[in-house]
């Protein structure tokens, strides 16, 4: 009971009880209630007769049900429903759920996210990213904004993971999917939340690659963006100096506008040892590639070979890291394209693959779709331990579970 404006709070019977799987709105206007305490209402209209646990009364004409009870109290003038899944709006896990995720697969409970930190930073020395970008926008009194973000994008495929790592990295940021391409991206824009989750966390888990530069350069802008030196003249001068030597420079409408731009010096990264076998299964994650040849052989009564090779490309500037990588997994070799400027650590024997390579995945477990293509690739190693795959039916096991690998994997629509 409050004094002053009365209101009276009743806990529900069936307070913490488990939720059908149910998409919660995440529009504003239905994300509402504020008043001397904030809370929030999942809306939705669900049948009353599948309706289980719920937190306001039925509508008897159209015989549906607009909230179901999650968690806390509610109030009776009028009804609001209070629910503690998540702590702020910013937290929620995408921000229009029903539009992006398949809602007989989606759960209100948060899922428990097995990724450890070291395996985050080899994800984004993968497939991470830090960007600064500046452009015109008459709003702004100087004319220009600036807004810089940590992102990630991967296959709509692998939501999961990126639904993992926004847990990992307590909920902050948002998952947005890709209106032109099969891809989800979760991206942190918000100032106070990079410099108090994301920066800390990749000086205490460090990056291997040469991304790191970026990163350092990326770290400095944010200070100066948290200082409001962005929205100052001599501010985004700096800001247009540091980004310079970040990324792919500055964009040319940039360039005509400030003739005076001196790039800041860029880091030199240099490494000498990979710190933790998670941030290897990390970085395979994201980069990596378990593939299988089947090609005509004369050395076989069937007339094929089965072979497999796993993989690991990067740009040539992390030559040393490739190098480092086949020191630390014993085995493989470095191969350079130089047309293409890629360096590749690959590993294809057979004893290596099955004394090394899975031992070592055993131990340091992958996530995402690729550790179903991997565990595919350990059917097909075990069943050529076996010898199968010198007979006509192991040949045509292999081949059947070879062609749901990698882009042949079927996957039902999100």
């Amino acid at each position: 009971m409050r004094i002053g404006n009365t209101l009276r709070w009743v806990e529900l019977p069936n307070s913490g009880d488990t939720l059908k799987l149910i998409i919660p709105s995440c529009i504003r206007k239905i994300i509402s209630g504020w008043s001397n305490d904030s809370c929030k209402v999942i809306s939705y209209e669900i049948s009353e007769k599948i309706m289980g646990n719920r937190g306001s009364k039925s509508n008897f004409l159209l015989k549906f049900v607009k909230e179901q009870r999650v968690d806390g109290n509610w109030w009776n003038k009028p009804f609001h429903l209070r629910y503690t899944l998540m702590g702020s709006e910013k937290n929620y896990l995408i921000k229009i759920p029903s539009k992006l995720l398949n809602k007989k697969n989606f759960s209100t409970f948060k899922l428990q996210s097995k990724m450890t930190p070291w395996f985050c930073s080899g994800l984004i020395d993968s497939e991470g990213s830090f960007i600064t970008t500046i452009y015109k926008n008459k709003e702004i009194k100087i004319g220009w904004r600036v807004q810089s973000i940590f992102q990630i994008e991967l296959h709509i495929q692998d939501l999961s993971l990126l639904l993992q790592l926004q847990q990992f990295f307590g909920g902050c940021g948002s998952i947005i999917k890709s209106k032109n391409r099969n891809t989800v991206r979760f991206s942190v824009s918000d100032i106070k939340d990079l410099t108090t989750i994301i920066i800390p966390h990749f000086y205490k888990y460090p990056l291997l690659t040469q991304k790191s530069a970026d990163f350092i350069l990326f770290q400095q802008v944010v200070e100066l963006m948290s200082k409001k030196g962005h929205l100052s003249m001599d501010g985004l001068h700096q800001i247009i100096n540091i980004k310079a030597s970040m990324n792919w420079g500055i964009s040319e409408i940039v360039k005509t506008e400030f003739l005076s731009i001196t790039p800041v010096d860029r880091p030199l990264i240099e490494i000498r040892n990979i710190h933790n076998p998670n941030w290897v299964a990390g970085f395979v994650s994201g980069d990596g590639n378990f593939d299988v040849r089947v090609l005509n052989s004369n050395k076989n009564k069937i007339g094929y070979q089965v072979y497999l090779r796993f993989r690991i490309s990067q740009h040539e500037k992390d030559l040393k890291l490739m190098e480092l990588l086949k020191k630390y997994l014993g085995s493989g070799t470095i191969e350079k394209n130089s047309k293409d400027q890629v360096v590749s650590l690959t590993i294809s024997k057979f004893s290596d693959i099955t004394n090394k390579i899975t031992p070592f995945f055993e131990l340091n477990p992958l996530l995402g779709v690729k550790q179903l293509d991997y565990l595919d690739w350990c059917k097909i190693a075990n069943l050529m331990k076996e010898g199968s795959h010198f007979t006509i039916e192991g040949l045509e096991l292999i081949r059947s579970i070879k062609s749901g690998m990698n882009t042949g994997r079927k996957f039902p629509k999100i």
